[in-house]
């Protein structure tokens, strides 16, 4: 069999909820939906972080973002930079011989070139390095070239075009896709008569907006399906759907952004199932089974050594990663000696007490935000907002010292059982001690040996 192509589509934001196929109150996702029915759709599929910039490196280098230097999202300080000396599936796969894409959103490095996906692997790149851009009037980065986007020309459009002509220049060799969409993570931009539709069925106008976002994305998506068939490339596709971390459910400008999450417990920017387990579909007809639901544990770390072994591309034998190839469970057998899984984030400098969380088996340990450890200056999020529209005016990243906090005790560790608990609405430390004593040891060890604090 030849090697497989692979398109890696990721969602920005997006949670079980937001499919038609999980809530049965919307049909935003029709493509998507029958991807499921056809492909894999692993239910128990976890982010490495609670948001964007910190999971992404993970799934590109298959080790935890703790280690490999994204630790935070605010790209004015550098703390979204992907370490120089992090190797990435697109430098591993560009290697093997595969051409290199990355269409959408990087936020993985800016401002400096050496943080550039065009440095980091992709041989081709179209998009934005940062954390977000308007759908409409965008800046873009071409390949080098800087345009604008004016307000006919929808940015979700733009990367649905630009996916499909990279598919058509490159159907004779292998090849890597990564299609970073950024809908629908703010700013709630999408066209009117889609919105209008989900206002009439008494959605709020935020979540119209949200759910209008992926139907746009989703048809894109349906485009991109089409287009592997017509080439006759669609069966040895390696093609997958995830998003990068769960739902914004907050508010944004006015607009309410809450909706149903499938009843997981919280969403965007914390540990809890809502914030970090998000949806992933993955379909290879020639090399995987399909119509499959499976509810064996994966996490973004997974992906790398996954997706290389069926490419039959071998990692460097000096690199160390936390991710274990999946592709037995994925070939249905079970996942008997799953590793344990870690979660933490906060802003600025990690703090290990603060907003973790780790899985041993059907045991979750979850440590709660410290509300001071998950403030941003001021004068950060001011910078955080101009370097999106004003990247040409920042020479460097912000080095003087983050501001000084003054960090309150800890809450006490949570205890849940995934299994009988999905939805952690029961804390278990009080009647299993021992267990929560030990999964906290294990907490602390793994954080001081990612970050060594």
């Amino acid at each position: 069999m030849n090697q497989p192509n692979i398109v890696l589509i990721i969602a920005d934001d997006m949670g079980y909820g937001d499919f038609g196929f999980f809530n049965d109150q919307i049909s935003c996702t029709p493509h998507l939906d029958a991807l499921v029915e056809e492909g894999i759709c692993l239910t128990q599929h976890y982010s490495a972080a609670p948001v964007c910039a910190p999971a992404r490196a993970a799934l590109m280098t298959g080790r935890y973002a703790q280690r490999a230097g994204s630790i935070d999202t605010l790209e004015a300080r550098g703390l979204d930079r992907l370490n120089l000396d992090e190797t990435t599936m697109a430098e591993m796969l560009g290697g093997a011989g595969y051409a290199t894409g990355l269409i959408g959103k990087w936020h993985n490095g800016a401002l400096d070139r050496r943080y550039h996906p065009r440095s980091r692997g992709f041989d081709e790149f179209i998009g934005f390095q940062g954390g977000w851009n308007p759908f409409y009037r965008y800046r873009l980065d071409r390949n080098g070239s800087i345009e604008y986007g004016d307000k006919d020309r929808y940015l979700t459009d733009v990367f649905s075009d630009a996916a499909l002509d990279f598919i058509e220049r490159h159907q004779g060799e292998p090849f890597l896709l990564q299609l970073a969409y950024n809908a629908p993570h703010f700013p709630l931009e999408a066209p009117d008569a889609i919105a209008r539709k989900y206002v009439e069925r008494g959605f709020s106008l935020g979540v119209s907006l949200i759910y209008a976002m992926i139907e746009v994305m989703d048809a894109g998506i349906g485009r991109i399906n089409d287009k592997l068939d017509a080439l006759g490339i669609g069966d040895n596709t390696i093609l997958i759907f995830t998003s990068d971390n769960g739902p914004a459910l907050g508010d944004w400008n006015g607009f309410s952004q809450r909706r149903f999450n499938f009843n997981f417990n919280g969403g965007k920017g914390n540990t809890y199932e809502g914030g970090i387990r998000v949806p992933m579909i993955l379909r290879w007809r020639d090399g995987l089974p399909g119509g499959v639901r499976s509810s064996e544990m994966a996490h973004f770390c997974d992906w790398l050594p996954t997706l290389l072994g069926l490419a039959g591309v071998k990692p460097p034998d000096d690199l160390s990663l936390d991710g274990v190839d999946i592709a037995p469970v994925l070939r249905g057998e079970p996942n008997n000696n799953y590793p344990q899984r870690f979660w933490q984030w906060n802003r600025y400098a990690p703090v290990g007490t603060c907003n973790a969380a780790m899985r041993d088996g059907d045991w979750k340990l979850l440590r709660p935000q410290i509300r001071e450890a998950m403030q941003v200056s001021p004068m950060d999020t001011a910078l955080d907002h101009a370097i999106k529209y004003y990247p040409e005016h920042f020479a460097d990243i912000l080095r003087e010292p983050a501001p000084a906090r003054s960090l309150p005790e800890p809450p006490p560790a949570l205890l849940f059982n995934i299994a009988d608990d999905p939805f952690e609405r029961r804390d278990l430390a009080s009647r299993h001690p021992q267990k929560a004593a030990s999964m906290e040891a294990a907490l602390e060890r793994w954080f001081v040996d990612v970050t060594g604090i």
